[in-house]
């Protein structure tokens, strides 16, 4: 296409800029070919966008070469028609594109994608008639390319119109960077093709068809690969188990969580990540792996292309081994074979984590039944805190409270407690924490389900207070991840002001946090709502990770010893006077201790040589419905 006459446009041509347009098309469907790029619906398109393409640029090259040398006979006007159609087309598939990747609806879609195609066939029609039956309509077949030629720059106007107005109705469907990426390419194209009217140069058409094909493979389809490990973005995995099971491809899937490294802090040692690439290279043929979080990878293995794979398992666990020999890398590994109905609902991952969340470091599982089984009870869980979540109904039924009394050495009076949560559900009756509390925090439910909580437990304090009995304080579990939302305070707040109830009623057990940011959102957190009264309980010390400078700086009042602390100390002398000193030097400095997990006389009597405030276990009483709490707590005429 050209704004210049018929006899300069030959002229006017080099072929470098179609052979250009060819050799970066060329390296587009390499990269297509060696990497690994989600299969999406706009990805189909963009796979055949980029071939058109290449055939207008040949088609373009092949016309002049034929009109240079032979004149514009009927092969050199076909070859001109084939370019001008695979540009359309290309308009058209642009067209496509745009309305699959905003997610058009599908009457929208329809309305669209046809008017589109009508212009396509109209114009192409027309260049056809011009082009090969030029003779009859025109002097020459100068006159007749000529005539071709203003047809396709009709055409290209309307495409390129629509298109622009086509993504300005959607532009609010796509995130706004990205759209200025699709319009800066868009602009530089007809920049290009007005440069090229105004010199009479006829060499760039293909070629400012080419920036738009390179914005969208950049910005929609570019590579997820890590280059250091060779591992794929998790996001890409739904879209390989759909397209196996669309193609009836059996797959084995290999889990590898590492559970010291699946933090935003740790760092991947050179060994872990030069076996992880072997994985990937050597062991498997045509494996892809993906990373599912920051130390979980899942690999997808098609056993048509691996039959021996057991025997490449096997290897691959005796390589972890050696490495944890080594190295001391936890891992927990998985092993499953795909199934229907895993993959059309395309919840691997979901059942891998239920699983590895219940083994133990350096262990490998192979997925069962039983798996399959407790799988399906966490999605019917998950279905239910979802819709908690939504109807957030602060009376929801199926939010149980039940509470474990806490004994009070010095009243001896059990006038605090804990409060602690379960779920009523139609299908599978009760369910405790440990099948839910992960779920609702690894979706995003558990604050819903802590202000249920929080406030079931100020109405039964009120209750309790408003018929004669006393109770000093009950305590609530609250995650860290609440913590970080910015109305967390006022959620909290407004609950227990509701109540009609003191602030001084309520405590609040957190777990101490190894991440810098958390502990300061945690103290920042605890410094506001202290000031309401609430009381804070440092739960769970002594498990895992405890930094007693840390602990230091943040206002607890109370600070909870693990069961595993009791048992440690009635195990040997030497651990005794361990924690009988870190409890001392808490009590000296105006600390209040309670010990959970008491459960006989034995643990009583040596918690109490060891600085305890307060007593919490089965001794005294197993969790029970908030209800009964009033058969232990005191009444207001005996409360001390």
């Amino acid at each position: 296409m050209s704004f210049a006459g018929g006899s300069v446009f030959l002229k006017n041509y080099t072929p470098a800029a179609d052979i250009a347009v060819t050799a970066v098309c060329y390296v587009i469907f390499v990269l297509m070919l060696f990497s690994y790029i989600r299969r999406t619906k706009s990805y189909r398109i963009f796979r055949v966008i980029v071939p058109t393409l290449v055939g207008a640029s040949l088609s373009n090259i092949a016309f002049h070469t034929l009109a240079s040398r032979s004149g514009l006979g009927l092969p050199a006007l076909g070859f001109h028609w084939l370019n001008h159609f695979g540009l359309l087309l290309v308009f058209y598939l642009f067209v496509l594109y745009i309305c699959e990747v905003t997610s058009m609806t599908v009457s929208h879609r329809k309305m669209v994608s046809r008017l589109a195609l009508f212009l396509l066939i109209i114009a192409a029609g027309a260049d056809v008639f011009v082009s090969f039956l030029g003779r009859a309509v025109t002097d020459s077949d100068l006159s007749a390319m000529n005539y071709s030629n203003w047809i396709f720059m009709g055409a290209y106007i309307i495409f390129a119109v629509s298109c622009i107005l086509l993504m300005r109705a959607v532009q609010r469907r796509l995130y706004h960077r990205v759209m200025m990426g699709f319009y800066g390419s868009v602009i530089l194209s007809f920049a290009l093709i007005l440069i090229q009217g105004l010199v009479f140069q006829a060499s760039f058409t293909c070629l400012s068809f080419l920036f738009p094909v390179v914005a969208m493979f950049y910005i929609m389809h570019a590579t997820p690969y890590d280059p250091e490990m060779g591992t794929i973005d998790g996001s890409a995995m739904e879209d390989v188990v759909r397209d196996f099971h669309d193609k009836n491809k059996p797959f084995v899937y290999l889990s590898v969580f590492l559970p010291s490294l699946d933090t935003e802090e740790a760092r991947f040692p050179d060994s872990i990540r030069a076996l992880i690439r072997q994985i990937t290279t050597r062991y498997f043929r045509n494996a892809l792996l993906f990373r599912v979080g920051k130390g979980h990878m899942v690999m997808l293995i098609l056993k048509k292309k691996n039959p021996d794979y057991e025997r490449r398992i096997e290897k691959v666990l005796e390589a972890f081994r050696d490495q944890q020999r080594i190295y001391r890398t936890d891992y927990r590994i998985v092993i499953g074979e795909s199934m229907d109905v895993l993959s059309r609902k395309n919840e691997y991952v979901p059942l891998i984590r239920n699983v590895q969340r219940l083994m133990r470091d350096e262990t490998v599982h192979r997925v069962t039944m039983d798996d399959l089984k407790a799988h399906d009870r966490s999605n019917y869980i998950l279905h239910q805190l979802e819709d908690i979540y939504k109807t957030h109904n602060l009376d929801d039924k199926r939010v149980l409270v039940y509470c474990q009394p806490v004994f009070n050495l010095k009243t001896g009076q059990y006038d605090t407690a804990e409060a602690l949560m379960r779920l009523m559900l139609d299908d599978i009756g009760l369910v405790m924490p440990d099948q839910f509390i992960y779920l609702a925090e690894m979706y995003g439910y558990i604050h819903v389900l802590t202000e249920i909580i929080l406030h079931k437990t100020c109405e039964a304090i009120r209750r309790l207070n408003a018929t004669g009995y006393y109770i000093g304080r009950i305590s609530v579990n609250v995650s860290m991840l609440e913590l970080k939302d910015e109305h967390f305070c006022d959620d909290i707040s407004n609950i227990i002001a509701r109540s009609g109830i003191s602030g001084n009623n309520v405590a609040i057990e957190l777990t101490e946090s190894q991440n810098e940011s958390d502990f300061n959102v945690m103290k920042a957190k605890i410094e506001e709502l202290k000031q309401k009264g609430i009381t804070f309980y440092l739960d769970d010390f002594g498990t895992g990770y405890s930094n007693m400078e840390r602990i230091m700086e943040l206002p607890f009042d109370i600070i909870k010893f693990d069961r595993s602390m009791v048992l440690s100390s009635s195990a040997n002398e030497r651990s005794e006077k361990i924690v009988a000193n870190l409890a001392g030097l808490f009590s000296s400095l105006n600390y209040s201790v309670l010990y959970e997990g008491v459960e006989t006389d034995q643990d009583e009597d040596l918690c109490r040589d060891m600085s305890a405030s307060y007593l919490q276990g089965y001794k005294y009483s197993r969790p029970i419905p908030i209800a009964d709490l009033k058969k232990y707590v005191p009444s207001k005429s005996r409360a001390g």
